[in-house]
């Protein structure tokens, strides 16, 4: 779709200091649901469960050869539940030849799960055959993540802060490991700068990359983005009734929806079309020869809301 204007590099109220960390998590509560919820006659699937359809359609036969690590993951985000939706899918196929169950067996494995550090290989087999998905971030959030590891064999996360720009040797491929870089709703955060100097880091030290946004920069985007904001106010007694402060922070001060809303606004004023993030790709100093690119528009919520993607992998 034609983009409403040019890119706006405009600042988001949940990503500000000043901004109270208690309402930040609250917001980051209903951003974690936008992604996993799904409404019945308006979605076939929810987000997350698109964005695993979209890498095991676009990746094919490669979609089990790597590991997948969310480089931004907050406090968790969709990668949980992308991580047991991709595995249901991988679990359901038809069985492969002796040969080729052999030979993924020998691909180098994967980190421990935890709430233990990560420090080691763990190697996958027939037996568990599932991809394994590690949670990171410049901020870890140790909580969150060691809550959703447990719910999963196939979720690990680094405790220590990971820089996307400059990630550490145990996540650049060094040791064998295929790495699948994951940014869910968060490569729109990046101004250009620091955006060319991640797509670099990526390109040099990783197999494969996906960039996921839930909404652009078009009127349709804002359409729905306004609509999640009204939502919020009919299914938040259903999801959040044991928080008194969500409760009151949505109906009584409406903080929450607000700052949703007006962040969903900038979000897609910032967010990049596959041409742009392409075009950051030849400019970020680092050589795209043997990359694959593909990018696609998926609707995730009818009529107006539409998830855009784009995807690299190194051949």
């Amino acid at each position: 779709m034609v983009p409403l204007c040019p890119r706006i590099h405009f600042y988001e109220i949940n990503d500000q200091s000043w901004f109270p960390q208690y309402l930040r998590e609250k917001v980051q509560s209903c951003l974690t649901l936008c992604w996993t919820f799904r409404m019945p006659v308006l979605q076939k699937a929810s987000p997350a469960q698109l964005v695993a359809s979209t890498l095991y359609r676009t990746l094919a036969d490669d979609v089990a050869n790597y590991t997948y690590v969310d480089f931004c993951a907050g406090a968790g985000g969709p990668t949980p539940f992308i991580e047991k939706d991709l595995n249901a899918q991988l679990s359901s196929r038809i069985p492969v030849s002796p040969y080729t169950a052999s030979l993924n067996a020998s691909k180098a494995a994967l980190n421990p799960r935890s709430p233990r550090t990560v420090t080691s290989p763990r190697t996958l087999t027939p037996d568990n055959g599932a991809v394994q998905f590690i949670l990171t971030d410049i901020h870890p959030h140790i909580p969150d993540w060691t809550d959703a590891s447990k719910r999963s064999e196939n979720l690990s996360f680094i405790s220590d802060p990971v820089d996307a720009a400059n990630a550490p040797a145990s996540l650049n491929g060094t040791d064998g490991r295929k790495i699948f870089r994951l940014y869910n709703l968060a490569f729109h955060h990046f101004e250009d700068k620091l955006g060319l100097d991640i797509l670099r880091n990526t390109i040099e030290t990783a197999d494969g990359f996906g960039i996921f946004e839930l909404q652009e920069r078009t009127f349709s985007s804002l359409l729905t983005i306004f609509a999640m904001g009204l939502l919020m106010f009919a299914i938040t007694p259903f999801y959040f009734w044991r928080s008194p402060g969500h409760l009151f922070f949505t109906y009584i001060i409406p903080i929450i929806p607000f700052v949703l809303v007006f962040d969903g606004y900038v979000s897609s004023l910032r967010t990049r079309s596959p041409e742009e993030v392409q075009a950051l790709m030849k400019d970020c100093g680092a050589s795209c020869d043997g990359w694959i690119v593909k990018s696609g528009h998926e609707q995730h919520t009818w009529p107006t809301g539409y998830m855009t993607w784009v995807i690299g992998i190194k051949r």
